[in-house]
């Protein structure tokens, strides 16, 4: 028989009304310490992720690094990028408005174009062409990053010209949540919402700029065989993803894109974005490998001396050019690897200096005459109005494209509880997991109460902690009690204070993640510079987060893995005849401990969640931000799964779910 969700509408109580003073102060009090560093916990995460990166292979013979490079380039488009694409929305051409010539010269000319990513969300453009030509050009994607002027920007609008000069037909789109793409819900975190919907983040992107490319491939003025991609940081990355999948572009110029996971690790802050830190890229593949990918197609890396934000040419050089050079030398094409270091300014840039290495390698491998230098220095650019395109009023955002997706999706039916709980085993990638050791750090004494906190080991390699209120004389047949509170154990005082006043024992647990155990904020790259472009709260570990999703894991996973560890060793240290029963305050900790009974259905007898939420469908509509609650944000996991279902799929465990 299907057990009942209880829904209930109580009132918050405060501790001291089920305690009294002296238990309230003397659980706070024990709750507040800190009982593992956040270094050490940095350092656990970073260990962690370290052992599960792909390596870059060793390169040995021609053609099996092109078979193997065909092969990993099929896999990550069809099983990875387009992953929960409809696919009409693939495989659609291209559909692009041209809204004719804006501005023009003696020697090149400005059109306008407006381009869809997919149904309802449409981008501008602009195509800067020489006005004079004998036979098909080649032609550059002239992308840009982060940059909030998009094809606007400054650089941008020179790159564009100077293009145009050359002989070069080059296109410059504007990306999401720039220019005039610039909504507050096409910030980049709403590509979590995506996920949550069942579309992998990185497809919105990779058909953003794919959808570019496929318009400059289609133009009869353009010689498809002399296609480019160039960009900074951001674009530099799209530079980089869409020159290794796409075999359309035949010479990238990437500037401070990309590095490794080696050298992103430790600067988790240089790979921000969701869409950077690709959901199971990084099972397969790192950046290196899509690099050698190119080989034996022209690439140039431009990276920075001293570059404030990323990718600093000393740190990542070894990894993404030195280490990559041998599959471009297997078709003796080794000088098609290119490097540039930009000593002035030195920045993160894509001023004069790096110009001209650009243009000197897309006109040596188009076959062009060699620029003149003064070419590098760039024309003063247009007012950004006179380069607005304008979108719809109704133009989908990507927090709209997600909502979109959520509405097309259909759960099927299952009464197979064992299938059901083997697809959520793979969508949050759970690995049981148990406490190898204990560590006793602090003991106390009250009336009420002994207190003994704990650091724990797991066999994971990845830690908790949890103190442990024992009454003086506990209730033989009371569960043993875990509390879990989205703010950390130090929060959840009134928890526990309720808890010991059942006369069981509580044990107030932090997993990974949660109060002591979220590692340290990822200093920014221009920390030492005084110079700190990427603040943003971090007490939840989402870069690292993102990391560990990349790499095939599942924040969420290890949660309940962890929980589940941790109640089975209470109930060992409880007697082995009491049960555990889970309570918790968030919708983070309520997610985890669901997906913990469901998981393992007999492991809890309870579970009650206060401040709940009855839907996931909440992380869509409220919106709920991506870096506050990072590891609901589990691809697949809205689609294949809602609270109502996880509660079905966790009897005979009793659920009950109070509202915020």
């Amino acid at each position: 028989m299907r057990r009942a969700l209880a829904v209930l509408s109580v009132p918050m109580v405060a501790a001291a009304a089920y305690a009294g003073p002296p238990v309230a102060e003397h659980v706070a009090a024990a709750l507040q310490a800190e009982l593992q560093p956040r270094a050490v916990t940095t350092h656990q995460l970073i260990q962690y992720m370290a052992t599960r990166a792909a390596p870059l292979p060793a390169p040995k013979v021609e053609a099996d690094w092109s078979r193997d490079a065909g092969r990993l380039r099929r896999h990550v488009l069809d099983e990875i990028v387009f992953h929960g694409w409809p696919r009409e929305w693939v495989t659609a051409p291209p559909a692009v408005e041209d809204l004719g010539v804006v501005m023009t010269s003696s020697r090149y000319r400005i059109r306008k174009l407006r381009y869809e990513i997919v149904p309802g969300m449409l981008a501008p453009a602009i195509v800067c062409e020489p006005v004079s030509r004998t036979r098909p050009a080649p032609a550059v994607l002239n992308v840009v990053g982060h940059e909030d002027g998009g094809k606007g920007i400054l650089h941008a609008q020179q790159r564009c010209v100077a293009f145009a000069k050359l002989g070069i037909i080059a296109l410059t789109p504007t990306g999401p949540a720039s220019a005039e793409l610039a909504h507050p819900q096409n910030a980049h975190d709403f590509a979590a919402h995506l996920e949550a919907a069942g579309a992998h983040a990185l497809g919105l992107f990779y058909l953003a700029m794919r959808r570019s490319l496929d318009h400059l491939a289609q133009l009869p003025s353009v010689d498809r065989r002399r296609i480019g991609v160039t960009g900074l940081s951001g674009g530099g990355w799209q530079s980089v993803v869409l020159g290794a999948l796409d075999e359309r572009v035949a010479v990238v110029a990437e500037v401070a894109g990309v590095g490794s996971l080696d050298t992103t690790l430790t600067h988790p802050s240089e790979t921000d974005e969701i869409e950077e830190n690709a959901t199971d890229l990084g099972r397969t593949l790192d950046y290196p490998q899509l690099i050698a990918m190119r080989a034996p197609r022209p690439t140039l890396l431009i990276h920075n001396a001293n570059d404030e934000c990323c990718f600093r040419a000393g740190r990542v050089k070894p990894y993404i050019h030195d280490a990559v050079k041998p599959f471009f030398a297997l078709y003796g094409k080794a000088g098609n690897l290119a490097w540039h270091e930009n000593v002035d300014p030195g920045t993160h840039n894509y001023e004069r200096d790096n110009r001209r290495a650009a243009y000197r390698f897309f006109a040596q491998h188009f076959g062009l005459r060699a620029p003149d230098d003064a070419l590098a220095i760039g024309e003063p650019g247009a007012d950004a109005a006179a380069l607005t395109v304008g979108v719809p009023r109704d133009n989908l955002t990507i927090l709209g494209v997600a909502k979109a997706l959520a509405a097309r999706a259909r759960r099927a039916p299952s009464a197979d509880r064992v299938l059901e709980r083997a697809r959520l085993t793979d969508v949050v990638r759970y690995h049981p997991s148990r406490v190898t050791r204990a560590w006793p750090l602090w003991s106390a004494r009250a009336d009420t109460a002994d207190t003994l906190s704990y650091r724990l080991d797991l066999d994971s390699a990845l830690g908790a902690t949890a103190v442990w209120f024992r009454p003086q004389t506990p209730r033989t047949d009371a569960p043993v009690t875990i509390v879990l509170n989205d703010d950390g154990r130090s929060a959840a005082a009134d928890l526990v204070a309720e808890a010991l006043t059942r006369g069981g024992q509580v044990v107030a647990v932090n997993l990974i993640f949660f109060g002591d155990m979220v590692p340290e904020q990822p200093a920014s790259p221009g920390a030492e510079l005084g110079v700190d472009p990427t603040v943003r709260p971090h007490k939840t570990g989402a870069n690292y987060q993102m990391l560990l999703s990349m790499l095939g894991e599942r924040g969420l996973g290890i949660q309940a893995s962890q929980l589940l560890a941790v109640a089975r060793w209470a109930r060992t240290m409880a007697g082995g005849n009491n049960g555990v029963r889970v309570e918790t305050r968030g919708l983070r900790s309520q997610l985890v401990a669901l997906v913990a009974a469901a998981l393992e259905p007999r492991a809890l007898a309870a579970v009650t969640s206060r401040q709940a939420i009855a839907s996931l469908r909440h992380l869509l509509d409220a919106p709920v931000p991506y870096r506050a609650a990072p590891e609901l944000f589990c691809l697949d996991l809205y689609k294949d799964f809602d609270v109502d279902r996880l509660t079905a799929l966790a009897e005979p465990t009793s659920i009950h779910r109070e509202g915020g």
